[in-house]
């Protein structure tokens, strides 16, 4: 039984399987209405935006459903003639040979569009029995017989190559909403600059662009793509130009079972369109990444916990690191050591471990402090031998370098690199703001930061981005700045050092009560970490940081501080 999918600007149909997608203005609601109850009443399977779930990402949905349905319906009016997006559709239509036209209100349609006959509906008032609408049922049921299925093409003769170790991905050709062929070089062009952005990540397998553009055009759905491919992941996407700005449309499926894991839209002008496909390419490969990696972490935590391999305890670890908790960062660091118990050459566990240890050795966690330093040099060393060229493994290498052994010249490096190596993570960027922090550079470690952020504008490491992003802003002397931020930290778990620089810029703020509080949390979950800002460089932050840190934890305690501390900003 054909269904009919409905289409406005204003965004309207969900995934499915129907078959007639239906372009029109929201003026013409009612209009559009009648012919959905009539089509209906005949049998027809109707999907409009009535239909549709409120949280659904309605442009992806919408640019999706056009490409996949086998007749488009344009319903023509003095909005529609007037509106890019309806025409923008309209012509995909008729260049993919799919277009049906009706005239809901007389107009004259666009230009080149005089040419094919329309159905004339202006005065229907919804009579199933009217010629007008008899006549389009007839032509929509005919169309659907001689119209091309859009059902996956499907290889079934030929063996799915097995999935890869890591996360895996495709690129997928882009769709050209803009009517224009001219303009697929630049939706081609926008899933190679994505897939080499994407490569630059050695967590995530990656198909190369050539291989997945080999699909353009025939139909091939994400989960059958994804079979043939190899993969776990699929990207799909749109571009629409309408005179010189482009709109194009990304979204994230998980080949496993089909859902959409996220999806984001992208709008700006052609003005430098290398420049454009740029940002856009190092902005999906910024947040795809901890996207993939929540996935693959929720799958993990799913699993039993027995016989599991390297990858599965390394999520899991990755999953408790980011709490903060002492119970999750001890269980976190006996994942990881099974983990490289297994594969000893795991850069990305081997690094993490490191991280853990840092932070346990930091929070005066362990009864053998110059144990857990000991084993977090030793494992920072052994993850920049192994995995020297992933700027994931670099970036997390600053922090043990910085504070276990105090080597700021070489934290400094291995975060350079990391950002050279790939601009597009935002792990790169966090962590190379904590060294610019470290080396007093404070407007740099702002900007930095905020580069991670505008990459990875939601997900796990938002904490720790907040957090990163309040020190800098304490260092600056920004103390109501930085309980705003802490404030946020918090609010996601207990993070010692967002307890203690809310207790400090309380002090400096002269808010006294609630300094004294943040401070006992704060001795409470990290006793260790008011005397590791208390040593000289090496313990972590520049010695005008630690300085306003420990004068701000003085106020809080009561006790008077020289050199004007103290002064509310």
């Amino acid at each position: 039984m054909p269904s009919l999918r409905l289409s406005s600007d204003c965004g309207v149909g969900s995934p499915g399987m129907s078959n007639v997608f239906v372009s029109y203005k929201r003026e013409n609601l009612a209009a559009v209405g009648r012919l959905v109850a009539a089509l209906r009443a005949e049998g027809v399977g109707v999907w409009w935006d009535q239909d549709i779930a409120p949280n659904a990402a309605w442009e992806a949905t919408i640019e999706q459903q056009l490409t996949a349905d086998r007749l488009v319906i344009v319903a023509w009016s003095p909005a529609a003639v007037a509106s890019e997006n309806v025409k923008a559709e309209a012509r995909w239509a008729r260049q993919q040979g799919r277009l049906l036209q009706v005239f809901v209100e007389a107009c004259e349609p666009p230009l080149f569009f005089g040419e094919r006959q329309g159905v004339d509906l202006s005065s229907w008032a919804g009579g199933a029995s009217d010629a007008a609408f008899r006549s389009l049922l007839e032509t929509v049921r005919t169309g659907l017989e001689g119209a091309p299925k859009a059902e996956p093409v499907s290889l079934s003769n030929v063996a799915a190559p097995p999935l890869p170790g890591k996360p895996s991905i495709a690129v997928m050709p882009f769709t050209n909403l803009s009517g224009d062929p001219e303009q697929d070089y630049f939706a081609d062009g926008m899933v190679v600059e994505i897939v080499e952005a994407l490569s630059r990540i050695r967590s995530i397998f990656v198909i190369a662009s050539g291989a997945a553009l080999s699909f353009k055009g025939k139909g091939v759905s994400a989960q059958e793509a994804a079979r043939q491919l190899g993969v776990r992941y699929v990207l799909e996407g749109s571009v629409r130009k309408a005179t010189n700005r482009v709109r194009i449309g990304v979204q994230l499926i998980d080949a496993s079972d089909g859902n959409q894991i996220w999806t984001h839209r992208f709008e700006d002008t052609l003005e430098d369109v290398f420049a454009l496909q740029d940002r856009v390419a190092l902005s999906v490969a910024g947040q795809i990444e901890p996207t993939v990696q929540q996935a693959e972490a929720r799958q993990a935590v799913s699993r039993p916990t027995e016989n599991m391999g390297s990858y599965d305890l390394y999520l899991r670890a990755w999953a408790l690191f980011r709490t903060f908790a002492k119970a999750d960062m001890l269980e976190a660091m006996a994942l990881l050591d099974r983990a490289i118990a297994l594969d000893p050459d795991f850069g990305p566990a081997l690094s993490l471990a490191a991280s853990c240890r840092y932070s346990i050795h930091s929070f005066g966690w362990s009864n053998e402090p110059e144990l857990m330093r000991s084993q977090g040099v030793a494992l920072t060393r052994r993850a920049l031998k192994v995995s020297g060229d992933d700027a994931n493994v670099l970036a997390s290498a600053a922090g043990p370098m910085m504070s276990l052994e105090g080597d700021v010249a070489g934290a400094a490096a291995v975060a350079a690199r990391a950002v050279a190596l790939n601009p597009g993570s935002s792990r790169a960027w966090m962590y190379s703001a904590l060294v610019c922090l470290r080396t007093g550079q404070t407007e740099l470690a702002v900007e930095h930061i905020e580069t991670s952020q505008r990459l990875e504008p939601t997900g796990p490491n938002r904490p720790i981005q907040n957090g990163v992003l309040g020190m800098a802003k304490f260092a600056q002397g920004r103390f109501s700045e930085t309980v705003l931020l802490m404030k946020e930290v918090i609010r996601e778990g207990d993070h010692p050092p967002a307890y203690f620089h809310l207790a400090a810029s309380y002090g400096h703020l002269g808010q006294l009560d609630a300094a004294r509080e943040a401070l006992a949390r704060a001795r409470e979950l990290a006793p260790g970490l008011i005397d590791q800002y208390a040593r000289n460089a090496s313990g972590g932050w520049g010695p005008g940081h630690r300085k306003l840190f420990l004068d701000g934890v003085a106020l809080a305690e009561g006790k008077s501080v020289a050199d004007g501390a103290g002064r509310a900003q």
